[in-house]
């Protein structure tokens, strides 16, 4: 059955839905997961000011901390310590520094190698008492950065290209599976492309440049991306494979591991970007092991 049979409008219809999908995806691996950084208001007074704290930085420069000040009277203190570790918190004077937004409180994080993570918090004086953020008590009372060595341009640009390309063509195809399954099998193929080079040759070279290792997904390590990336491979191929090339398999099973394979790959997208990834860990490192043998790969 060729797509034509269908009505044209159908086709535009499902390619917006597609559309849709992947930019929802999107939306929801820049607003989750944990390296983006943390928002927030600190209201003093009438005014309130949005700040927004880093949770991932290279490691080419210190990880800069800031937050507009609240008030010009307003003063602040950067504490933090290795992740994870029971060494004290270190604490210094938040510095006034120009903002593009206006005046700010900033302090600096000590570089780590790839992979090391720091925990840090921050509290204010301000003219209607002390902030503290995030506050104590809560559930996560200390923010969490992780570094990472500088991925080029270019790399990181085709890898994310690549993968959501693939998630836009497995969006089309899994709704085409259950609405207008003409072109299926090409569509498909496509994505399984796209997940090739994207996600299994673009995605080891980013991890390489970012961590030091090409893969520690299965079989190698627990790293939750990688894995994810291996799973949605893996079901687009038995889509590929039993779709087959007879035109008879894009009804019954072809088009149910179509629609199965673009279920699993919306479910991959649902789990936050990075989480469970490649953690540096300190007690090696104070031991005299060296920073590229002392990285984990996602066991916690």
């Amino acid at each position: 059955m060729s797509e034509r049979t269908h009505p044209r409008w159908l086709g535009g219809l499902l390619w917006g839905a597609a559309v849709v999908l992947m930019l929802a995806a999107g939306v929801h691996q820049r607003r989750t997961g944990p390296t983006y950084p943390i928002r927030g208001e600190v209201t003093v007074g009438a005014e309130s000011y949005a700040y927004r704290l880093l949770r991932s930085q290279e490691t080419t420069e210190r990880a800069r901390i800031a937050i507009p000040q609240p008030g010009a009277e307003a003063t602040g203190t950067l504490s933090y310590r290795r992740y994870p570790t029971d060494d004290a918190f270190e604490a210094v004077e938040l510095e006034p520094e120009p903002w593009q937004k206006g005046p700010a409180l900033a302090g600096y994080l000590p570089i780590q190698p790839p992979a090391g993570k720091m925990e840090y918090y921050v509290e204010l004086q301000t003219a209607e008492g002390p902030v503290r953020i995030p506050e104590a008590g809560s559930e996560e009372p200390t923010i969490i950065l992780r570094y990472k060595g500088p991925v080029p341009a270019a790399i990181l640009i085709a890898h994310v290209a690549g993968m959501f390309f693939s998630m836009l063509i497995g969006m089309r195809a899994g709704l085409g599976a259950l609405f207008a399954p003409g072109d299926i099998r090409s569509l498909s193929r496509l994505t399984l492309i796209g997940l090739t080079a994207g996600g299994l040759v673009l995605g080891p070279f980013v991890q390489k440049h970012a961590f030091g290792e090409y893969w520690t997904g299965f079989p190698r390590g627990y790293d939750l991306t990688d894995n994810k990336t291996l799973i949605m491979w893996i079901v687009w191929v038995l889509a590929v494979l039993v779709l087959g090339k007879k035109a008879k398999r894009i009804a019954g099973m072809g088009r149910i591991a179509v629609v199965v394979a673009a279920l699993v790959m919306t479910a991959v997208y649902l789990i936050p970007h990075s989480m469970r990834g490649s953690e540096l860990d300190f007690a090696a490192l104070d031991a005299g092991v060296a920073a590229s043998e002392a990285i984990g790969t996602g066991e916690n």
